[in-house]
């Protein structure tokens, strides 16, 4: 009898409040991973686990995708399809990200109030739905030309973590002042659960178009995204000549890109196109101006210096001062010293957002040593290689678009631009053809890999982050709402990569 009970409890242990189905198809996949591995195929093993991973981030409001995605990449470190010192050298080389992370996205916390303080003014102010989602995707763009998208999403993270908040809490009975969890909505008044579904739609529309404008802006530029950097300093291109480099292709995409967000949003189609409802606008001018009139000196000056301290968070990151997670802890420093943030709890609130997603990367880099490793991606290069002129431009374009969806692009494109590098230094390659490549394999990473929360570490932030839940955001609803911006700005970015490169 003692025996059965604790065979419950392990039971219900394991992975927590997960549904019985998807706690068993775990063990199902842990279970046939080594059998694949040694008594079928490495290779096919290889691809099995990244299927297996793929489905713990699409299961994301299930469970968060670090367990049961930490024990898959484990396992398969245990049984041999990678080692331990792979995995440490993967982390190596996206260390810069992995602090930005750390560092960067808790800075933006302590902005928090800043950020709402703006948007608020720009959401009450902007009626227009298509101008006010046109502003977001191009706001975006523009930061992630000169910032990165993890910064940026996280901006957008915190504004909309901020309204929901707000609505969330009266809609529950509540004033403005009120201690309230948004998690759970059962007290949340009958009258006002048609406005919050509403209002989540909204929300997760402006989301999308934003995360879309950071890749629509990350791809334009030297520091747009992590692997932009790694191309310009094997092809030795500067800012200016990076982004005139690309700008055949890119500048098409961002127009037809916010053509795109522009139609959505007047035909309603793909789960856009939701307004602000009367209720929610006027609870959110309710609470701007109880918080205005309200508002102290001392509650000012917060405001203020956090306007400064983004400024210098700005200034740092487009000219490139430092790496971004140490502009981040320098954020931190600022924001907290100037606005008297010292308790060590409060602090430590900061990072409750960024480690979890920060150690979800990490076992990504497990997974991405499993790739690089087993060679997963080997057959689809050397076919590509195969090709010449244009048609091997375009075929790397797609090549590095659709294994980016599946993989990390800074992955990918290190792999790709090592290959064509070697060739250009054997004497494979003239000038011209290898720059040719180098803009298809940076465009190829950047934008078909919007298709999928995992094809970019911003949208698999906004997946993974406390706001995917509240919103209802899952996995299968951004692949859904990214399809027609994956299908518009991936034709439009193969079409100029074939006939203007």
């Amino acid at each position: 009898m003692t025996l059965q009970t604790m065979s419950d409890a392990f039971r219900k242990n394991f992975l927590g409040h997960s549904p019985v189905w998807y706690k068993t198809t775990i063990v199902v996949f842990l279970a046939i991973n080594p059998i694949l591995f040694f008594l079928v195929s490495p290779f096919i093993a290889g691809w099995v686990l990244v299927i297996e991973f793929i489905f713990t981030l699409a299961m994301a409001l299930k469970c968060y995708p670090l367990q049961p995605g930490g024990l898959l990449a484990f396992e398969a470190i245990a049984i041999g399809m990678s080692s331990p010192e792979m995995v440490m050298h993967e982390a190596e080389v996206n260390f810069p990200v992995i602090m930005l992370l750390m560092f960067m996205v808790a800075g933006i916390y302590f902005l928090r109030e800043m950020l709402l303080f703006v948007f608020t003014k720009i959401l009450l102010g902007v009626r227009s739905k298509v101008l006010l989602s046109l502003m977001f995707s191009f706001t975006a763009a523009f930061l992630s030309a000169f910032l990165d998208a993890l910064t940026v999403t996280a901006v957008i993270i915190t504004v909309a973590v901020g309204f929901y908040g707000v609505y969330h809490k009266v809609a529950s009975g509540k004033g403005f002042q009120s201690d309230h969890d948004p998690t759970t909505d059962e007290e949340v008044v009958e009258l006002h659960r048609g406005d919050l579904e509403q209002f989540r739609s909204f929300l997760r529309s402006l989301m999308m178009h934003a995360a879309v404008g950071t890749a629509l802006g990350g791809v334009t530029t030297l520091v747009g995204e992590p692997q932009n950097l790694l191309i310009g300093e094997v092809m030795e291109w500067e800012f200016v000549y990076f982004f005139l480099e690309m700008a055949h292709v890119s500048m098409p995409v961002l127009v037809v890109g916010l053509i795109t967000c522009m139609l959505l949003e007047v035909f309603k189609i793909f789960g856009y196109g939701e307004q602000l409802s009367d209720k929610v606008r006027r609870v959110l001018e309710e609470y701007d101006a109880e918080m205005t009139a309200e508002r102290t000196r001392q509650e000012s000056a917060v405001i203020v210096t956090q306007g400064v301290v983004a400024m210098l968070l700005v200034i740092a990151l487009a000219f490139h001062l430092a790496e971004p997670g140490v502009v981040g802890l320098m954020v931190i420093v600022l924001a907290t010293a100037f606005n008297g943030v010292t308790d060590e709890h409060r602090l430590g609130a900061a990072f409750e957002e960024a480690l979890p997603f920060t150690a979800l990367l990490v076992v990504f880099f497990a997974i991405v040593a499993v790739i690089a490793e087993q060679g997963l991606f080997s057959p689809v290069i050397h076919w590509v290689m195969e090709h010449e002129g244009t048609t091997q431009a375009a075929l790397f374009y797609v090549a590095n678009g659709v294994l980016s969806m599946i993989s990390d692009n800074v992955f990918v494109a290190t792999v790709y631009i090592t290959e064509v590098a070697e060739i250009f230094n054997e004497g494979g390659l003239t000038r011209e053809q290898f720059e040719a490549l180098a803009v298809a394999i940076n465009t190829g990473t950047n934008i078909p890999s919007v298709a999928t929360p995992n094809g970019q570490a911003a949208f698999l932030f906004l997946l993974t982050s406390a706001l995917a839940p509240l919103i209802r955001l899952s996995y299968g609803r951004m692949v859904i709402m990214a399809l027609p911006y994956t299908i518009t700005m991936s034709i439009t970015g193969l079409l100029a990569v074939i006939y203007l490169g």
